[in-house]
């Protein structure tokens, strides 16, 4: 009979040892990861059909896609007949290579399950066309603006007044919840520029407007039901945020059981980015990266959003970037433990049980 060491470190070896997944289990398990998707909405959920696709396919269902990027930045209006084919043409392809790189995705040029599922994840409504393609080194640049580089000016200290509409409201999430998630959301840009938020009491005087829409809303960017945009802004001096109405909005996701839940204050803290000048960022971590996944909470501010507003704003004289840089350096340093620590902590279940 073996004794316990030899037998807990066999046991330990045979879940940790990796092993050789058939090329078929292998692509099954990339299609269950497409076929289900995040809680993907119906438009964009029945992209999980093209799975795999390249150049030269010809499938049904092309040219939704083509759309999509057409919406997003990746792909310029062409003749009808050209967005409405079905086929997997070389623009489609360039469309995909700049989505992937802008996203941190594997570069392939075909429609992969990370790719698919990037894809179906809801995201913001503002086009990804400021996005800049890979420079001399190779690497993506980072923060963006829109075009022109347009900024608020006025006297300093510059001050932005908001308010939310008194119309244009859900009727399950406070008001004063709202309000507070959109203070919070200020202050976290507030903190890294020089730049003052006030909230009015008179709306129509307010300079940043923000309400709740459903649909087409007249702005000529309409919304599409549960997890698909969900929220857009204008750049300066308009001042406009929206958010789609038909989202399941929450305050607490931990008081909010709904599976398809958005977190508010990470939306407006990500549109407050947008009103201020900023586009998005191909850093996954950063607060404008264009997507956010259902019951997720992403409101902290990170070097990249920082120092994007800072480049518009300068600097707020009371903040140090290097606050940040802490706080990113502690954040992935906990992430990369959790994987290991998850390993010791079986290990020493098995040695017990031994």
């Amino acid at each position: 009979m073996p004794s316990p060491s030899l037998l807990f470190f066999f046991l330990f070896f045979s879940f940790v040892s990796p092993r050789p997944i058939p090329d078929g289990q292998l692509q099954h398990e990339e299609q269950r990861l497409v076929l289900q998707p995040a809680h993907a909405n119906n438009k964009w959920g029945s992209f999980h059909r093209l799975l795999d696709l390249q150049r030269g396919s010809h499938v049904s269902g092309l040219a939704g896609l083509k759309k999509y990027f057409t919406r997003f930045g990746y792909l310029h209006k062409a003749d009808r007949a050209e967005l409405s084919s079905d086929s997997f043409d070389a623009r489609l392809e360039s469309a995909i290579l700049r989505y992937q790189t802008n996203l941190g995705l594997p570069i392939t040029g075909r429609l992969d399950a990370a790719t698919l599922a990037q894809i179906m994840t809801p995201r913001c409504g503002v086009p990804d066309s400021a996005m800049r393609p890979p420079n001399q080194t190779g690497v993506a640049e980072r923060f963006t603006f829109f075009s022109g580089r347009p900024r608020w000016t006025g006297s300093k200290p510059l001050t932005l007044t908001y308010a939310i509409s008194p119309v244009r409201t859900i009727d399950y999430v406070s008001r004063a919840d709202v309000a507070a998630a959109l203070r919070r959301a200020f202050a976290r840009w507030a903190r890294v520029i020089p730049v003052r938020f006030a909230e009015a009491a008179d709306y129509d005087a307010a300079v940043v407007k923000v309400g709740f829409y459903a649909g087409d809303h007249g702005d000529g960017e309409p919304f599409d039901g549960v997890l698909g945009i969900l929220g857009h802004a204008f750049s300066p001096e308009n001042g406009r945020m929206h958010l789609d109405a038909a989202e399941r909005w929450a305050v607490d996701l931990g008081k909010e059981a709904s599976e398809v839940a958005v977190d508010l204050e990470s939306v407006l803290t990500h549109e407050i980015g947008h009103v201020l000048g900023l586009g998005h960022s191909t850093v996954k971590e950063a607060v404008m990266y264009p997507s956010l996944s259902p019951r997720t909470k992403k409101v902290e501010l990170q070097v990249d959003d920082a120092e994007g507003a800072q480049a518009l704003y300068g600097s707020n004289p009371d903040f140090r970037l290097n606050q940040l840089v802490e706080s990113e350096t502690t954040s992935r340093a906990y992430r990369s433990s959790i994987g290991c620590s998850s390993w010791i902590r079986m290990a020493m279940l098995m040695m017990l049980i031994v």
